[in-house]
């Protein structure tokens, strides 16, 4: 157990992951990894990749934000933009996909809604939702939080030595594991490409030259999609 509360898991205890039927094809084991992406990073990628290998994932479906209702505090990118640099960047892995469930649904983005969608997707399917250890906290808030358990195990990845207060969780349905690549952030990205630091090697090559393509996070290159209107429902939760 780690200092917050959680399971913590590592590479020497993982006997408590019931590993998948090698012949199940109608029961498969699916991580879903929503979030902003603007942009995505190494950190988001290895965070999918070792929750993935942990739990015996037979896919990660990354599922770009549509309209985020937590957001307030900046402008966020087009949802195609951030949507298609999602695309670039898990090209590669052949158990990395990507959802427009998210982009494609008109109004704000909440994970219940998420959830139910993919759940209509692939309804024998069991779900394993990624997110920052530090969001696990606020779930207790999001809109309609109590059926948000029974629609997916909950995987809270933190940086080494990171600790987060657990009360009101369920322990069941909530895991947190340890990430070393979660130190990079994608505000961190933003700004070193406003003031002009590299970037290179935080985020993947090909989502590097789509920012640079387009003009991403420069404000004098390329104008960027305000969210109005959000503000008096901020507190609505995800």
């Amino acid at each position: 157990m780690s200092a917050s509360g959680f399971p913590v898991t590592a590479e020497h205890d993982l006997a408590w992951i019931e590993a998948p039927h090698p012949n199940d094809e109608l029961h498969r084991r699916i991580g879903v990894m929503g979030g902003t992406f603007d942009p995505i990073h190494h950190g988001h990628l290895v965070a999918a990749s070792e929750v993935q290998h942990r739990f015996g994932l037979d896919e990660v479906i990354f599922v770009p934000t549509g309209e985020p209702p937590y957001k307030q505090e900046r402008e966020v990118s087009p949802a195609e933009y951030r949507y298609l640099m999602t695309v670039i960047a898990t090209a590669s892995n052949a158990r990395f996909s990507v959802s427009r469930v998210d982009i494609d649904r008109p109004g704000l983005t909440y994970t219940i809604d998420t959830l139910r969608d993919l759940r209509e997707i692939y309804p024998d399917d069991e779900f394993f939702f990624i997110t920052g250890a530090d969001v696990l906290p606020q779930i207790l808030d999001w809109k309609d939080a109590s059926e948000l358990w029974e629609l997916a195990h909950f995987v809270g990845v933190s940086r080494p030595g990171h600790s987060i207060a657990s009360n009101g969780l369920p322990p069941d349905r909530v895991t947190v594991i340890e990430v070393p690549a979660m130190a990079i952030s994608s505000t961190d990205v933003r700004e070193r490409e406003r003031i002009g630091v590299p970037i290179w090697y935080l985020v993947p090559d090909g989502v590097v030259q789509y920012i640079r393509k387009y003009g991403l996070y420069s404000p004098s290159r390329i104008p960027r999609v305000s969210q109005p209107g959000r503000a008096a429902r901020q507190r609505q939760g995800r």
